[in-house]
Formats: structure tokens, sequence, C-alpha cells
């Protein structure tokens, strides 16, 4: 039986948002939103999650859990679901410190100035 499923993707390539476009409808930019079988839902996931890249992209499909849904994530973001004894939630990664990477300074003045 086909359920509603949201599919949200972040800086994924062009070919991927028109292949979703295909059996969802992108309500605003990078969420996709359709009915779909099981079947479909599992070819389109398995496919956008092979070539997410550098972007990210998160499923959400209803399922026989506690919550009622189940959540599945593809690509590096600071938010990760955890699961804790059959309950979804997400954790925020922390920020990286930018001021750890940046490499030093060089010195502009010529000596003795």
């Amino acid at each position: 039986m086909a359920s509603m499923v949201v599919l949200a993707t972040t800086a994924v390539p062009d070919h991927l948002r028109g292949a979703l476009s295909r059996w969802m409808i992108e309500v605003t930019p990078g969420i996709f939103v359709g009915t779909l079988s099981a079947k479909v839902r599992d070819e389109l996931w398995n496919a956008a999650s092979a070539v997410v890249g550098d972007g990210a992209a998160v499923l959400i499909h209803p399922d026989d859990t506690e919550q009622g849904f189940s959540l599945r994530t593809a690509g590096e973001r600071r938010r990760r679901p955890l699961d804790f004894d059959g309950l979804t939630l997400v954790a925020m990664s922390p920020k990286e410190d930018q001021r750890a990477v940046e490499e030093p300074v060089e010195e502009i003045w010529p000596e003795g100035w």
C-alpha cells in the first residue's frame, strides 16, 4: 500500500532533483513530497543516497514504530539521528572551531619597520 513520503535534500546534484521530481512534488526547493509504495520509496532512496556527494538527504516515511515514522539520512551534516530504545532523537554535533584550522598569517611588513 502506498503512503506519504517526505525527502529533504541539501546541496545535491541537479540530476538527483530531476529524478526525484519524476515521482514526487518539489513543494519548496529541496523538499519532495509524494505518495509512494515501499518498493519505489526504497529504490528512490538507494539512488539518492548513492549520489548525494557533498550534500545531504533525509527521508521520512510512515513505519510501525512508537513515533509512527522512520528516518533515514545520507551525507554529513551536524544533525544525526540516534536510536534510544526504539525512539529516534536528533543529536547536534559541535561546530568546528574555525580558528583552529586557519593557517598562520604571514608577516607582510619588511624587517626593520
